[in-house]
């Protein structure tokens, strides 16, 4: 269910296209697996999604992204992926003290994207980082809110806290939904950081540059390109659909108290390594 928050922000700012959006509640929470189950994983929710005519994939989870990003694009070569990473980067170009904080899973923290990141800018700053167990089945079960939560947070971020980072970057899709309680623990002096918004702007700038309409906010006019088949009138409603792996009314129940989704939801199946009804 972490990827809705990315799906949430994809909608609002590209409010014409067109999504499918799969949750393999199968095999959740993906942060304790290893590295070659995520990828198979990966490969066949790909497969399955490409098969249903998707122009672009979103890869709407840290864990996943950082060990199986790589692998899906050497895997086709001519599809597009956005995948998640850390915002380390923003991060540590805005911190005034040089201290910052990342909340992850131990799979993101062990990937090959985290490791370049923390080469790449995290020479003149302190990257402090921290496993959260169990704050993805908090999510995924509902309790957003709920003392056990809180405290399971409050345990996390006391060591963040101790060691005075002025940023803290949210490393795992599902902890947005926890932002009411983050920030009522860090308080308004830590500036916390959720790449979602960014990921959609950068699924807006691929799908302009493959000729689709992109729109940086919405209510904005797209723009288009004649070098694809023609794109959506802007006025057209767009089309969601969703599958899951697991318990279809779960899923429904959350999509709708998360982020509002009421549309078609389908179960799928795990079989022999793939995906099907």
């Amino acid at each position: 269910m972490g990827g809705l928050s990315v799906w949430r922000e994809v909608v609002r700012q590209l409010p014409h296209v067109n999504t499918l959006y799969l949750a393999d509640q199968t095999h959740v929470p993906y942060g304790p697996r290893s590295a070659d189950e995520i990828r198979a994983f990966s490969r066949a929710i790909t497969d399955y999604l490409l098969g249903q005519g998707a122009d672009l994939i979103v890869v709407a989870c840290n864990t996943a992204s950082g060990v199986a990003l790589h692998p899906l694009r050497a895997g086709h070569p001519d599809v597009p992926f956005v995948g998640m990473e850390p915002a380390v980067k923003p991060a540590a170009e805005h911190t005034h003290n040089g201290k910052v904080g990342v909340i992850a899973t131990p799979t993101t923290f062990q990937g090959v994207l985290f490791r370049r990141l923390i080469d790449r800018f995290g020479a003149d700053v302190e990257i402090h980082t921290q496993v959260c167990p169990g704050l993805v089945e908090a999510v995924e079960e509902g309790n957003i809110t709920t003392p056990a939560t809180r405290a399971l947070l409050q345990a996390y971020l006391t060591p963040l806290l101790g060691a005075g980072i002025d940023q803290l970057v949210l490393g795992c899709t599902h902890y947005p939904f926890l932002r009411a309680l983050i920030d009522d623990i860090v308080g308004p002096g830590i500036a916390v950081i959720d790449p979602a918004p960014a990921v959609a702007r950068q699924a807006g700038h691929v799908l302009a540059r493959r000729g689709f309409p992109e729109t940086d906010r919405a209510g904005d006019h797209p723009r288009t390109s004649p070098s694809l088949s023609p794109a959506p009138a802007p006025a057209s409603l767009p089309e969601h659909t969703f599958y899951t792996t697991g318990d279809p009314d779960r899923l429904r129940h959350a999509a709708h108290t998360l982020v509002g989704y009421t549309g078609p939801l389908l179960p799928l199946t795990w079989c022999d390594g793939g995906l099907g009804p």
